[in-house]
């Protein structure tokens, strides 16, 4: 298929803004479905009391402005403004500045919190000027459609107006802290704050540093940094050692360190309170150093269960939990709180704990479970009266058959109504507030988590973010109170995070298709109509994910099976025959487990040649958009999912030909696998966002010498590759979890892994020989090990001509791409 130039209209006249006109807010009362309960009604007037003077936010919304638009700073006004303008809801307004000419502004934007101010510019930006922000390792912002000083398009007389639905916007998963923010300086956490501004976030995790006030609560209670050391995981494992999950891996944090992350952490919440956002701080759960057992030998300590681990290391594994009926774990939790208050401030009332994540209690009982809760909670209000417990909800959804009706209450209700609010985390796919009663009638946020590891593929359900939140907040006896993005990691597939941002402010459903077309035209500058045409095919293919499946990317690239393709032994069923593939366990996570499955199978949800299509489609816009840095991302990252999906299908040949002892398609179909693998690690090196080099280098440029230089980079390198720890024979459990399509980490390490397999392949066919699955762990294990301590440079600049390479590519493996 392919479309004639002359078919183009590639600018119409201010197509953005005629748009508007079905998300104006016609009135300002309430939108209906709210639940308006006298408790969050508190709560919220509460969190208002905290933000600083209008002055101070208005001052912050103009740096955003300066920051992201210096030449137009003097084009706008800002104002902050009472909720009575939206009869009590959060909102802001658009208007046409009064006597507007010369050096006056031309645009008034009026909010009730910097974050809703920096949301109505982002907002008058994008449906008025067809601008469009995403984060830099997406592409960025485009910004070349808005016109001049002196030449702002007006609104309509009488202004807009938009309010919130629903009063929260919550980001961030507690993972996210270690998949994407981990090695961040604030130059980069700057942006992402205004990032979050412009989306009209304001109820984001705030964990940085979290370590640095444990240190000194814990070294009042005897506890030593030696004993730390053994407590605290390294910088890229933070997450799950603070959730209990595991110690010691990847560390000890040196002071350096801890110094330098709470700095960062005072700058990250001096920024978002300026901005007018609720700040979400953490709160202790009970998770101990093993040094506590023996300080207080009385004290209700046991050990978890094993997390992941491959033998039960206990030098990784099975962390110390406090018991919550010990007089000694509201002490503890008393004192984090009032530390983090000293140390920042007063800056928020809404802490998160999350008890037992991936980990189940020791037992069913209803009266323990609740006491858990009830101690948790204790310990935040002990310390700060107007208390309120945030928590992850995904322990109901990981741990389903632990986690019944009985279980759930005595949680959920386990503290004073309107003192916890539950994230949903999954609700775009597995929504929990429908199956449990609304939350048995406590107040939630209904979430997207999306993402899993941050791993890189193009994916999403753009229908049920369209409608999943409007559904729940119209549904009976509604208890939601927000929106929020809970992705494991960030920067990837800017539409979901563009759509479900924008969702914080519609109260009704959004017209996918014609979206779209709106979405693309911003993106990329210019409205091309092959780009439209290939968005409503990936709207109806890519990102129409509704299997339900939670776990990616599987692609066999970045997630290589582990397992014996022999045949079974003649007389043998394949049920007899221990096969060793990758199957997801109970918490959505990968091990090795006996399948009687003959192949092993990467999620594919979607018809392949709907993609080709689209690529074709996207290669014939080459010439209108091959400045564009947008399209370049999306082109390259739509041609590295083509590939990797053919890459799929030529790998289950190979295995095929194994199994049919024909060696010479063996090792044709293993070295056109390899030779995708190649081509992919080129066609990504064209691009900046897409290079391992940047992660490792912004790991290192943490470090204050060479020691702490080689173990960040160690942590970098581990992470995304072998993950936890494994034998000689065995793999980690979570090995390739946080896989990457990054240029270096595929020539390097994914294709040597690959290229050792089949090798071991073709000898045991040429040699007659069985297939030795132990000697190619030991082999590609060892090389992963060496590799992870490896210290070779990468680059962090693109090279190459990423539209060439990507048409050079389209017609070595699908044909002409251009018509």
């Amino acid at each position: 298929m392919s479309l004639k130039a002359d078919s183009f209209n590639l600018v119409t006249e201010n197509p953005i803004r005629l748009q508007i006109s079905v998300i104006k807010a016609k009135s300002f009362k309430n939108l209906d479905g709210f639940p308006k309960s006298d408790a969050i009604e508190a709560l919220l007037r509460q969190l208002d009391s905290k933000r600083p003077p209008a002055s101070v936010q208005e001052s912050a919304a103009k740096a955003v402005l300066r920051r992201l638009l210096p030449t137009h700073v003097s084009s706008f006004e800002f104002k902050i403004v009472s909720k009575d303008i939206c009869a009590g809801s959060s909102c802001f307004r658009i208007t046409n500045y009064k006597n507007s000419g010369g050096n006056e502004p031309a645009i008034l934007l009026e909010g009730t919190t910097t974050v809703e101010i920096a949301s109505g510019l982002h907002w008058y930006l994008k449906y008025w000027c067809g601008a469009h922000v995403s984060w830099d390792k997406t592409g960025g912002i485009q910004i070349g459609t808005i016109p001049n000083i002196g030449s702002l398009p007006p609104v309509p007389d009488g202004g807009v107006i938009i309010q919130r639905p629903v009063p929260w916007n919550y980001y961030q998963n507690v993972v996210t802290s270690s998949y994407s923010y981990v090695w961040w300086d604030w130059e980069r956490w700057e942006k992402e704050i205004d990032w979050m501004a412009l989306q009209g976030v304001n109820l984001p995790l705030a964990f940085t540093g979290q370590e640095t006030i444990w240190q000194k609560v814990f070294s009042d209670f005897n506890v030593s940094m030696q004993d730390l050391n053994g407590f605290f995981g390294g910088p890229a494992f933070l997450a799950w050692a603070r959730m209990g999950n595991l110690h010691a891996w990847g560390g000890p944090l040196s002071q350096n360190w801890l110094d330098q992350q709470l700095v960062l952490q005072k700058q990250i919440l001096s920024r978002m309170t300026e901005l007018g956002m609720t700040p979400v701080l953490p709160s202790f759960s009970g998770n101990v150093p093993g040094a506590l057992k023996e300080i207080f030998p009385s004290a209700n300590i046991t050990r978890l269960g094993e997390w992941n681990t491959v033998n039960r290391d206990t030098r990784w594994c099975c962390t110390f939990l406090l018991d919550p009926s010990d007089p000694l774990f509201v002490k503890i939790g008393e004192a984090f709180i009032k530390q983090q208050i000293k140390e920042y401030g007063d800056v928020t009332d809404i802490y998160n704990c999350d008890t037992f994540n991936e980990n189940s209690p020791p037992t069913k009982d209803p009266s323990y479970i609740s006491s858990l809760g009830g101690a948790v909670y204790k310990a935040m209000s002990k310390a700060d009266n107007d208390a309120v417990w945030l928590m992850q909800g995904w322990l109901f959804y990981s741990d389903s058959s632990f986690w019944k009706p009985a279980q759930m209450k005595a949680l959920l209700h386990s503290v004073p109504f309107g003192k916890m609010i539950v994230l949903d985390l999954f609700a775009e796919v597995k929504p929990i507030w429908k199956t449990s009663s609304q939350f048995y009638g406590i107040p939630y946020i209904w979430c997207m988590l999306h993402n899993f590891g941050g791993n890189i593929e193009m994916y999403g359900i753009l229908d049920a973010i369209a409608s999943g939140p409007i559904d729940a907040r119209m549904s009976k006896n509604s208890t939601m109170v927000g929106v929020g993005m809970c992705m494991e990691g960030i920067e990837q597939n800017p539409v979901v995070y563009e759509m479900m941002s924008e969702m914080a402010f519609r109260g009704d459903n959004i017209q996918v298709q014609e979206w779209l077309k709106s979405y693309s035209q911003r993106r990329y500058g210019k409205a091309v109509l092959q780009i439209q045409a290939a968005w409503e095919i990936l709207y109806g293919s890519i990102y129409n994910c509704t299997d339900g499946i939670a776990g990616h990317n599987t692609d066999f690239i970045v997630k290589f099976p582990d397992w014996d393709p022999s045949p079974p032994p003649s007389g043998m069923s394949r049920q007899d025959d221990e096969h060793k593939l990758l199957k997801p366990h109970r918490y959505g996570r990968f091990i090795l487990s006996d399948t009687s499955s003959s192949f092993p199978q990467a999620h594919l949800w979607y018809s392949t040649q709907d993609a080709i299509n689209a690529l074709r489609l996207f290669l014939n816009a080459g010439s209108y958009l091959h400045d564009s840095l947008t399209y370049r991302y999306d082109l390259v990252d739509l041609s590295r999912q083509v590939l990797s999906k053919l890459a799929n299908r030529v790998y289950l040949d190979a295995v095929t030909a194994f199994q049919h002892k024909d060696a010479k398609l063996l090792s044709s179909n293993s070295q056109k696998f390899l030779q995708l693998i190649r081509d992919i690690d080129k066609l990504l090196a064209a691009d900046d966002n897409f290079l391992l080099g940047t992660w490792l280098e912004s790991a290192k440029k943490l470090a204050s010498n060479s020691a702490e230089s080689r173990q960040y980079e160690w942590n970098a390198r581990t992470q995304v590759t072998m993950w936890f720890d494994n034998t000689r024979f065995y793999q980690s459990k979570l090995h390739d979890y946080a896989n990457k399509f990054w240029s270096g980490l595929l020539e390097d390490y994914y294709l040597p892994r690959a290229s050792t397999y089949f090798s071991h392949l073709l000898k045991s066919l040429k040699q007659n020989v069985s297939f030795n699955l132990e000697e190619w762990r030991e082999e590609w294990i060892a090389f992963s090990n060496e590799w992870q301590s490896g210290r070779k440079l990468y680059p962090v600049k693109a090279r190459g001509d990423a539209l060439a390479i990507s048409k050079a590519l389209f017609d070595k493996y699908f044909g002409k791409s251009m018509g």
